[in-house]
């Protein structure tokens, strides 16, 4: 759920919402505990997921990731829109995972790196744009 964002707690579990298309989804949860990492993957959660047998007796029944204001696609998305990368959006969700997939896998590319690994047809031809979106993104 890295793409969904917190808009608040209520009674009985968190409202939150696409980060992308703002669309609200509501988790129920008896408690909520809010942790800020500055890491740039899920390893918190994953820590806790590891050590289950620490929580798991107290009545804790499942833990949930929710949002990361680090996570490689939200930057992804914040360097697209500053680019001004979208124009008529039909390759837009696959440019996206393409950026987003490199980045994970080579946080530093290099032009070379980046030309191969960004090979969706663009029908606007916003191939420029692109590259200087996984620049930026490589460098948030």
């Amino acid at each position: 759920m890295l793409n969904r964002i917190v808009t608040h707690i209520v009674s009985g579990g968190v409202a939150t919402a696409c980060a992308y298309t703002g669309t609200r989804h509501d988790i129920a949860a008896d408690g909520v505990v809010l942790v800020t990492s500055r890491q740039q993957d899920d390893q918190v959660w994953r820590d806790l997921k590891a050590r289950r047998d620490e929580w798991s007796d107290s009545g804790i029944r499942s833990i949930k990731v929710i949002g990361d204001a680090e996570a490689r696609g939200s930057k992804v998305i914040e360097a697209w829109v500053a680019n001004q990368v979208p124009q008529c959006g039909y390759c837009q969700s696959g440019q996206v995972m393409a950026a987003t997939a490199l980045l994970k896998q080579t946080p530093q590319p290099t032009e070379d790196d980046i030309a191969g690994a960004m090979v969706n047809l663009c029908r606007c031809g916003t191939y420029n744009a692109i590259s200087a979106a996984v620049r930026q993104a490589a460098q948030a």
